[in-house]
Order: structure tokens, then C-alpha cells, then sequence
């Protein structure tokens, strides 16, 4: 049985993209984005952790490196009942980097596996791990280790032994070495070259494994020809660039099929979801500010961008401005279907 998901992505995947993703897609994953421990042992949680019902299911994705805080986060988490809870140990960013959490984990997988069998302590729901291939890191780890490369194949080899030894059995591959140094997200997701042979591999090693891949995935077709070596495939930015592809993914998920569906009807949808927040521009301008990409690529993007971009007048709300878009886009754009297969 394959598997597609929606990679957590910060200031995208919140409650108002992944409401808008499950119109798309019945059948995929979803993702809250990144919440570190401390945010949800200190934090607002009913902020960080709240989600509409119609979001499942949907996966917490946790950072951090304290085995036993990251387990207090997990314990407190299960009052929310997700289906899955992910353990970051895949984000390049600096600040993340040298607060020992993320990809930087990568090379402590004796941690890592710590890490796992604490949450697992705390919770009967699947514990998965998502990661990078590999490392490059200077000056980001103590000073024991002032500088790590860990990007071959025999070191993820390693890391993904004894994440299984501890428990794990689905691990999430992002197939680019994060460098710790020197290079921003964006830049580590695309300049790293993408080396997927070494994620099939891994399959091939441990056949027993769930193994789902990330990076650069853009197409229906990259999708299919994944899926003839790892278990599932997990979609990031295309999700936000390119949305109506969406439609078309639980075509690979077992009892799923192309969501026949059309832009008018995604938009009509989002009326009634927008509704929740009335007369509060703000929030209204929040539910849609990651559908931007809705017509990528169709005559009428530039003005579906244009309505949904604040300032709005007075007096103009979410749902107004739906309603302006159903009025104003064109009609063959709006009512154009996905490719069923």
C-alpha cells in the first residue's frame, strides 16, 4: 500500500492550508509545521496544536533534543489525538542547527534512538522519523565535533539501523544532504544535489521498512515512477506552487481515486470555510493567504492574486472576496476538472 503526503512546511502548513489541502486530497497525509517541545510545554497549545476535524489524518511534526522534554510534548500532545507523531531530525536551518536540533541530530544516531523510545513511551501512535541523507556541518556542533561530514550512503546505512533497532519502521528521506553552514532553507532545498538511487537503496536494505521519499518531487509522473521503489512519496513547496495537482494524488493510495473536482467547487468550499470567521479581516486573509497558487499556471492567476492580496476595502470579507473570484475568473478555468487515469 503506497502513501502520499504533504511535507510540514513552516508559515504554510497551519490549520487554514491543511483545511484547504483536504478539500484536494482525501486520502494524503497532512502535516502541522515544525513545533519544537519547549512551544509546546511553555507555549499557547490550544494555538500550536488545535485542528478541524476535517484535517485527518494528520501528522504532529515535533523538534528538539531533549529525550525526556521532547517525551513530556508527546504526552501532552495525545489529548489531540493525531495520527501520527514525527520526530525533525531534517531541518538545515542555522538557528535550529545550533540549538542541536534538526538535521544536526543526524549525527548522533545513538540519540536519536533515545529520542524515539521516549516517545514511543508516551504514546501508541506511529512514531516516524524524517531526515536528510546526510550532513555537512562546521562550527554548528560542540566543539568535540567541530566539524561533521556524514553523507555517505553507509552512514545513512547506519542511521537508519539503528533507528530501526530502536523501534522505528517508517522513516521519511528528504534525498539532499543538509549543509549547516553557509546556506539558507531555500538554498538547502535546492542546491544539495538530489540523489534518490541512495533513498531506493535504503529500501533495498531494509525491505521491511516503510520508506517514503522527499525532495523535489513536482509531478504525477515523478510520483508513479517513486512508488516503483520506496512505499510513499511526500510532496512539499509543489503543494503551495501548485495545489489543483493535489486532486490527482490519491490515485496511488489504496481505495483512493483523481478527486474529481473543480476549481468553482474548491473555491465554493472555501466560502463555507471562511465563514468561521466572519467579519475579522485578518483572519479571513490568513484561511486563504497559501491558496495563492490555485489557478498556477491558468489564465486568471494574476487576478485570483490580485483579489486575495490585502489591502482589502471596507467592509470586505473572505467570503466576499470568493465571491468576487467566482464572478470575475474565467469560466472554462473555473470549472476545468483533473485528469482522471
Amino acid at each position: 500500500m503506497s502513501r502520499i503526503s504533504i511535507a510540514p512546511m513552516v508559515d504554510i502548513t497551519d490549520r487554514h492550508f491543511r483545511y484547504f489541502c483536504r478539500i484536494l486530497t482525501k486520502k494524503s497525509i497532512l502535516y502541522t509545521e515544525m513545533i519544537t517541545s519547549s512551544a509546546i510545554i511553555h507555549g499557547d497549545r490550544n494555538k500550536l496544536l488545535d485542528f478541524h476535524p476535517f484535517e485527518k489524518p494528520l501528522a504532529l511534526q515535533i523538534a528538539g533534543c531533549d529525550k525526556e522534554e521532547i517525551a513530556e510534548a508527546v504526552k501532552i500532545a495525545e489529548d489531540w489525538d493525531y495520527d501520527e507523531i514525527n520526530l525533525n531530525v531534517g531541518c538545515p536551518s542555522d538557528r535550529v542547527s545550533g540549538n542541536q536540533m534538526g538535521a544536526v541530530l543526524m549525527a548522533y544516531p545513538e540519540l536519536v534512538a533515545e529520542i524515539v523510545q521516549a516517545m514511543k513511551r508516551e504514546t501508541r501512535k506511529p512514531v516516524t522519523v524524517k531526515h536528510r541523507i546526510g550532513i555537512d556541518g562546521t562550527n554548528i556542533l560542540p566543539d568535540s565535533l567541530p566539524r561533521v561530514v556524514f553523507d555517505k550512503y553507509e552512514d545513512l546505512e547506519h542511521f537508519v539501523k539503528v533507528l530501526s533497532e530502536a523501534g522505528v519502521s517508517h522513516f521519511i528521506i528528504h534525498a539532499r544532504i543538509a549543509i549547516l553552514e553557509g546556506l539558507s532553507p531555500k538554498e538547502n532545498r535546492e542546491i544539495p544535489p538530489l540523489r534518490y538511487e541512495e533513498v531506493y537503496r535504503i529500501k533495498e536494505r531494509f525491505p521491511e521498512l516503510f520508506i517514503e521519499i522527499n525532495g523535489g518531487i513536482k509531478t504525477i509522473e515523478s510520483i508513479r515512477e517513486h512508488l516503483k521503489h520506496v512505499d510513499g512519496a511526500m510532496l512539499g513547496r509543489i503543494a503551495y506552487e501548485n495545489p489543483f495537482m493535489l486532486t490527482e494524488v490519491d490515485q496511488f493510495v489504496e481505495g483512493g481515486e483523481v478527486n474529481n473536482i473543480s476549481r468553482r467547487e474548491i473555491i465554493e468550499k472555501l466560502m463555507d470555510y471562511v465563514e468561521l470567521f466572519g467579519k475579522d479581516q485578518k483572519m479571513g486573509y490568513h484561511a486563504l493567504k497559501n491558496t495563492l497558487g490555485l489557478f498556477h499556471n491558468k489564465r486568471g492567476s494574476r487576478i485570483w492574486r490580485q483579489l486575495l492580496t490585502p489591502p482589502w476595502e471596507d467592509g470586505i470579507y473572505a467570503k466576499d472576496v470568493l465571491k468576487k473570484a467566482l464572478e470575475t475568473l474565467p469560466e472554462e478555468v473555473l470549472d476545468e476538472r483533473p485528469i482522471a487515469y
